[in-house]
């Protein structure tokens, strides 16, 4: 066992190893540039064809990814993606990077780890490192990916090495790229522990070991915990300031002038992205095996989930303020992805506030430079992006800041619209004759 730990660790320290990336979406593929951009062989592993094809092409379907970036690796032949899972045979490590949504009832829905965990099982050869980065509940790695490799007669530890390390991403962050985020990893024994810390040194700035796999997994679900409970918080206390007439927005900037025990976190149209609406239910329904309640992640899921249709209804009544119904008004949002910058609408607000907005008969369009045609399950139909012109926003009889994309023009919306600015993009630019409503 020794011999096998010794030789994988001295493979990632030599950077001689090759890594594996299985699912080439926003967490696996900047992983991937990262391991590639370091010379390390990288092969790139997705059941998308058409993501497959678009790498080997030199081209990035992920916005914050530059396309150069992608050339450049594809060039030096550093990262190689396919669809062929029997090239895992070749690779010294494997790292998962698949989705984990949640199905009926906000049960954690493992398809895909398993049938990934099922391609490396029949692959598997001795000394090689698994890690599962996607996130969810504790107990994942140890229970389900385990289960799979000890049906083919494989321990961790002594046969192969197990690990959970979470993606950390924040996608459009300029400031902190993926190798100089701090790197959480635990292992499924200590042998574990080790070869997976040697084989993230070899991309990664700083790595933090932790006891276990299962504590690595909630480490990162106390991440997002943490940030779904205080957007809770502040969006409740947003709703309360409102009706008592005082700017929640410098009620935050004067409470973030304190220089310790407080940390700002801003009200908004609810949560997006596949990982801090998500993520903290994975916990709750672990938590229900224990019959332990976990009320503030239940309380903040339903706050935040109410956001859109508060949006809605600041909507409503700032039209018919002004003689106008919203059955029949038309409605221009503006921003649709679930973050400023980013062209990802997984989960966004937006879609909540079109359905709510189309179920009351209102005309709806949208403008999102990065978003040119939005599809998503959550709507009835295509939707493409419009130009942001003068003569849009005169036919529009109200627009709504749904995304603060950086480029927009504000000082121009505040100009021409009626304007619902639920991110206070425009306070910069407001003056005392403009007609906004801030939700």
């Amino acid at each position: 066992m020794d011999d096998i730990k010794s030789e994988a660790i001295f493979k990632f320290q030599k950077r001689r190893a090759t890594v594996a990336i299985i699912g080439l979406g926003y967490a696996g593929l900047p992983l991937a540039c990262c391991f590639a951009e370091q010379g390390i062989q990288t092969i790139g592993f997705d059941i998308d064809d058409s993501k497959v094809r678009a790498l080997n092409e030199g081209r990035s379907y992920v916005g914050h990814l530059a396309a150069e970036r992608i050339e450049r690796i594809i060039r030096n032949r550093t990262l190689r993606p396919t669809v062929d899972f029997d090239q895992l045979c070749s690779c010294d490590a494997a790292i998962i990077c698949v989705q984990i949504p949640l199905g009926e009832g906000r049960t954690p829905d493992l398809t895909y780890v398993k049938n990934t965990a099922k391609e490396i099982s029949v692959r598997l050869s001795r000394g090689q490192l698994v890690v599962l980065e996607s996130t969810t509940y504790p107990g994942t790695t140890d229970e389900v990916v385990q289960e799979n490799f000890e049906a083919h007669g494989m321990r961790p530890g002594r046969d192969y090495f197990l690990a959970f390390s979470p993606e950390r991403e924040d996608p459009a962050n300029a400031q902190f790229e993926t190798r100089h985020i701090p790197k959480i990893v635990g292992g499924v024994t200590e042998s574990c522990l080790a070869v997976v810390s040697a084989a993230y040194g070899m991309v990664f700035d700083r790595i933090v070991p932790v006891s276990s796999a299962r504590v690595a997994e909630v480490a990162k679900l106390l991440e997002n915990i943490y940030r779904c409970v205080n957007i809770a918080m502040v969006n409740e206390l947003k709703m309360l300031f409102e009706r008592m007439q005082i700017d929640i927005w410098e009620v935050i900037e004067a409470a973030a002038t304190k220089p310790f025990g407080f940390a700002p976190f801003y009200p908004g149209p609810g949560l997006g992205g596949h990982y801090t609406p998500i993520d903290p239910f994975y916990l709750t329904w672990k938590a229900r095996q224990f019959e332990i309640p976990t009320k503030f992640i239940e309380l903040a899921g339903e706050i935040n989930s109410f956001m859109p249709n508060y949006v809605v209804s600041r909507l409503y009544d700032g039209l018919n303020h002004n003689g106008k119904a919203l059955k029949g008004a038309k409605i221009l949002l503006i921003g649709v992805a679930y973050k400023r910058n980013v062209d990802d609408v997984r989960e966004s607000p937006a879609l909540a506030i079109i359905r709510e907005l189309e179920r009351r008969l209102a005309l709806v369009c949208y403008h999102d430079p990065y978003v040119t045609v939005l599809r998503s399950r959550h709507l009835l139909r295509e939707m493409k992006s419009v130009p942001l012109t003068r003569e849009m926003m005169d036919n529009s009889d109200a627009a709504v800041i749904v995304t603060d994309h950086d480029c927009i023009d504000y000082a121009m919306l505040l100009e021409n619209c009626r304007l619902v600015d639920s991110r206070n993009a425009t306070a910069r630019y407001r003056k005392p004759e403009h007609n906004v409503i801030l939700s």
